[in-house]
């Protein structure tokens, strides 16, 4: 998913992916911003729209939360000032990209059951540093990025790998055999 902010300056992002992989749950701040838009880059780098839902906006407002409007079906309109701005959003196929004009810290959360550290079903853009905590969870943080990409998975992939893998290696196997039986008959 791309998150591209209108006027939006994001000095920190954070997303926490949920228990069953399918969305996550977003917080970017902003700063000097009056709207924000939600939206992901398409294959040709077009942006398309991206829906979120419980979009909250949190700032010096009275009472809290902060209250803006639909400018569009993606975009909020608010009054400039400095905001936390939390929403939910879906992913897809266990991925979640995000992208801004200027370079933030962005930190993705991880629950228990997730990794991302095998670069042959999972994967991480330049310059992330992962650490696990106690309970299994992980936390990937970039610094000072203007995009940060991220491919999980979970046991079953890793299951996945090891049996496509052994395949292989068995087809190897039954292929190279007449070859070497072959090679030690004529010698």
């Amino acid at each position: 998913m791309l998150l591209i902010p209108g006027t939006a300056l994001a000095l920190t992002a954070d997303y926490r992916i949920s228990p069953d992989g399918s969305a996550y749950q977003g917080s970017v701040e902003l700063v000097n911003a009056s709207q924000y838009s939600f939206a992901e880059t398409g294959l040709l780098g077009e942006r398309l729209p991206v829906q979120v839902s419980n979009v909250t906006l949190l700032g010096k407002c009275f009472p809290p939360p902060c209250t803006f409007t639909w400018s569009d079906r993606f975009t909020i309109s608010f009054p400039e000032g400095n905001y936390t701005l939390q929403f939910v959003a879906p992913l897809r196929q266990n991925t979640l990209v995000a992208a801004f004009p200027e370079p933030y810290t962005v930190v993705v959360r991880l629950p228990p059951g997730f990794d991302v550290r095998n670069y042959l079903i999972g994967s991480m853009s330049a310059g992330a540093r992962v650490t696990e905590a106690t309970d299994g969870s992980l936390t990937v943080t970039w610094n000072a990025t203007r995009s940060a990409e991220l491919r999980f998975y979970n046991e079953d992939r890793v299951t996945m790998l090891a049996l496509f893998g052994q395949f292989w290696i068995v087809i190897a196997i039954v292929l190279l055999l007449p070859f070497l039986f072959s090679r030690r008959m004529r010698q």
